[in-house]
């Protein structure tokens, strides 16, 4: 793969970083600024929102524009973000920062994948957009728990600095090695946006935000569930981020695997053991090894989930589609803000931190209902369907 791919991939990987570094510094974040656990798990639902509507926007916004500007600009747009989070001396502040990096974020991976494809021969464009994006899973497996732990040491800000000091040097690394691309001739929305007339699509984008919604209304509290209930130190969430970031890869890979031979088995198991794994992991959130293993099982069974989702409603979109992609990446950033928000409700409800992990189980189940309603009214779409 080129020099591109890895800056690209690279780019990919601070910018995870950025989003899911919070989730192990929430209880810092709260600390310093003197805000709820629940107030400052909106500082995650809010970046997936801006997710949402930056993904799509970008899309269409810059359709008919060169697209390693765009590259570009977007991801000085997340650097700008990540600074006003490093320096901000309140709650809405860093709520601007987050909102700034994720638009910048999703303008990125939105154009990286039209760009990655256009790098190499066609054959290969499936693998060329898994290598940018393997960078997004990957820090979830060093980076957010690195940046966990240096938060913890250093102070939540010196996280944002680094990232920050990073996302310059993954810009320069894509400004000097991604070549110029010409913006499309015609780019047919029309056409796209007729898909959402069908059940089918709606149906498939409910099954990736239940699943998203799932993961994340249990791993946004996860760093308070550790400490409060399973009574492990805060030097223990750094290594036990690691174990659901090796789920989040191992699912991925497997769930791709599977998804290329069967994209519904593939999609009902894995919201199926996703369901059994959180009512287990909610249950002995006081074992410490039960829990260990649960967030291993629950990033693997999650992430199982999105090879199948994505190919699936690509194929409902008649091939290939960047607003169908888009599209999918609102509907999993939407699963996690509505299961952040609806997560940190429990929470004030005076569930405790468990019953987030509960709530991700009920919505498992309604993921797993999505693809049964899919079974009963499906229409052939491809013959990997």
């Amino acid at each position: 793969m080129s020099v591109a791919l890895l800056a690209m991939a690279l780019s990919a990987f601070v910018m995870g970083t950025a989003e899911f570094v919070i989730t192990g510094l929430l209880p810092n974040v709260a600390g310093d600024l003197s805000l709820s656990i629940p107030t400052a798990g909106t500082l995650i639902s809010g970046y997936a929102l801006a997710v949402v509507i930056g993904g799509p926007a970008c899309t269409m916004a810059g359709a008919r524009v060169p697209r390693k500007p765009l590259l570009l600009a977007a991801m000085l747009l997340f650097v700008v973000g990540n600074l006003v989070s490093a320096v901000a001396p309140a709650y809405w502040v860093l709520m601007v920062g987050r909102v700034l990096a994720a638009f910048g974020q999703a303008s990125f991976l939105g154009i990286g994948t039209v760009v990655a494809a256009n790098l190499v021969a066609d054959h290969l464009r499936s693998r060329a957009i898994a290598m940018v994006f393997s960078g997004i899973t990957l820090a979830n497996v060093a980076g957010a728990p690195l940046g966990t732990l240096l938060g913890q040491n250093l102070g939540w800000r010196t996280i944002f600095w680094i990232i920050s000091i990073a996302a310059v040097i993954s810009l320069l690394g894509v400004a000097a090695s991604v070549p110029p691309q010409p913006s499309p001739e015609h780019t047919g929305f029309r056409a796209e946006l007729a898909m959402f007339g069908r059940r089918q699509v709606w149906l498939t984008l409910a099954i990736g935000m239940f699943a998203m919604g799932a993961v994340f209304a249990s791993f946004s509290y996860v760093a308070p569930l550790l400490t409060e209930v399973t009574e492990l130190s805060s030097a223990a969430i750094t290594p036990m981020l690691a174990l659901f970031g090796v789920g989040l890869v191992t699912g991925n890979l497997l769930g791709g695997w599977a998804a290329d031979r069967a994209q519904l088995p593939t999609l009902g198991g894995a919201l199926g053991l996703l369901t059994v794994v959180m009512l287990v992991f909610a249950a002995l959130s006081h074992q410490p090894v039960a829990v260990a293993i649960g967030l291993m099982l629950t990033g693997a069974a999650g992430f199982a989930v999105i090879p199948a989702f994505l190919a699936r409603l690509i194929n409902l979109a008649g091939g290939e589609s960047p607003l169908s992609a888009a599209t999918g990446g609102s509907a999993s950033n939407m699963g996690i803000a509505a299961g952040a928000y609806l997560g940190g409700l429990t929470i004030q409800a005076g569930f405790g931190y468990v019953a987030p992990t509960w709530l991700g189980a009920v919505l498992a189940a309604l993921g797993l209902g999505a693809v049964l309603a899919v079974v009963v009214s499906r229409t052939p779409v491809a013959s990997t369907v």
